[in-house]
């Protein structure tokens, strides 16, 4: 029996060792992610690999500017909720099907698993406005943002291709917009809430690591 256990702890000790060390790693100190989309070029383009900590916003809110990674509207907007047909998966569902390799199974993900990378850019209490362009405003004055090169366009009679916003941050809330502000799913298109609850930023998204050549600190 010992001798049978002793086998068994052989192989399989180490893949259990290394596979507990990678979930406690990336639940609670860091994780990488990949950006899928260009809602944030131009800061971040497609394919980009990130270092996203998880340790920062335990300790503060978090602030205007700062890039952030969380879950899916579909897993917290009500209104997106209530038109599944079926349930919201599990947290452990959603742990394995963010797992490498097993992402890649067509057909197993779920959009209530999936994770959005957006910039803060109003915090609780602020009154913001943001205008047909994808312009913004915060408690009445301009922002100057000089990440955003792609604005919305306006048409013949001033209207642009993109919502207008006016709302105040609720406690306990951000407020977060893509960059590319004409090709961006954000609180600006969110049916059941615009604003985004700290309790579900996953992390800050601190550190390109891919690809080499552009490799540093985000801002």
């Amino acid at each position: 029996m010992a001798q049978r256990f002793f086998a068994f702890w052989d192989f399989w000790g180490p893949v259990i060792i290394t596979f507990t060390l990678y979930l406690g790693i990336r639940n609670y100190l860091a994780e990488a992610r990949y950006i899928p989309s260009g809602s944030m070029l131009p800061t971040l383009e497609i394919n980009d690999r990130l270092v996203i900590e998880k340790l920062t916003f335990r300790r503060r809110p978090p602030k205007r500017g700062e890039i952030v990674v969380f879950n899916s509207p579909f897993s917290f907007d009500q209104k997106l909720i209530s038109e599944r047909s079926t349930q919201l998966p599990s947290t452990l569902k959603c742990t394995l099907l963010s797992l490498p390799l097993i992402n890649l199974i067509p057909g197993l993900g779920d959009p209530a698993c999936d994770a959005y990378i957006k910039r803060v850019v109003a915090v609780a209490g602020d009154e913001v406005f943001v205008g047909f362009q994808g312009e913004l405003f915060v408690n009445s004055q301009l922002v100057n943002e000089p990440y955003v090169e792609r604005f919305c366009t306006l048409s013949a009679n001033n209207l642009g291709n993109c919502k207008s916003l006016r709302a105040k941050v609720p406690e306990g809330h951000v407020f977060v917009l893509g960059d590319n502000r004409r090709n961006s799913w954000d609180g600006r298109f969110w049916p059941g809430s615009q604003f985004l609850p700290h309790k579900e930023i996953i992390g800050r998204a601190t550190w390109r690591f891919w690809p080499i050549n552009r490799i540093g600190g985000l801002r």
